[in-house]
């Protein structure tokens, strides 16, 4: 079965999209739920491999090689408002059902999903 990554994006200094008021506390609650539900669901269902919440971009180490010597630096790769904040990693029949589930959590978070299947994986 192939595999696709969810790429879940957050853009510097936006709680959500459509942007409009950060969310309440009740809200946030309601979000939560809704996306464990969906969690277990794929988890019931075997869709589930992996997942992952990522601390701020501004945490990130950046590693390069340059003249044969490694060399790191502070903050993302790239200079842009948009990154990478989290992901799920699942097993899909198709782009179809991959779609199908982002639909599902970018509704639970309000928050844009990148779907993107791997080249290859083993068991597929």
């Amino acid at each position: 079965m192939p595999h696709y990554l969810l790429s879940v994006h957050s853009v510097e200094g936006q709680s959500r999209e459509p942007v409009t008021e950060p969310r309440t506390e009740d809200e946030m609650r309601r979000s939560h739920g809704r996306l464990g539900a969906i969690e277990e669901e794929m988890k019931t269902s075997g869709m589930w491999v992996f997942s992952g919440r990522l601390h701020e971009a501004d945490t990130a180490t950046v590693v390069r090689t340059a003249g044969g010597r490694t060399v790191t630096t502070d903050g993302p790769f790239s200079e842009s408002k948009e990154h990478l904040a989290g992901f799920y990693i699942v097993r899909a029949d198709d782009l179809d059902a991959a779609l199908a589930l982002a639909a599902q959590v970018t509704a639970a978070i309000d928050t844009p999903i990148e779907v993107r299947p791997f080249a290859a994986t083993s068991g597929d």
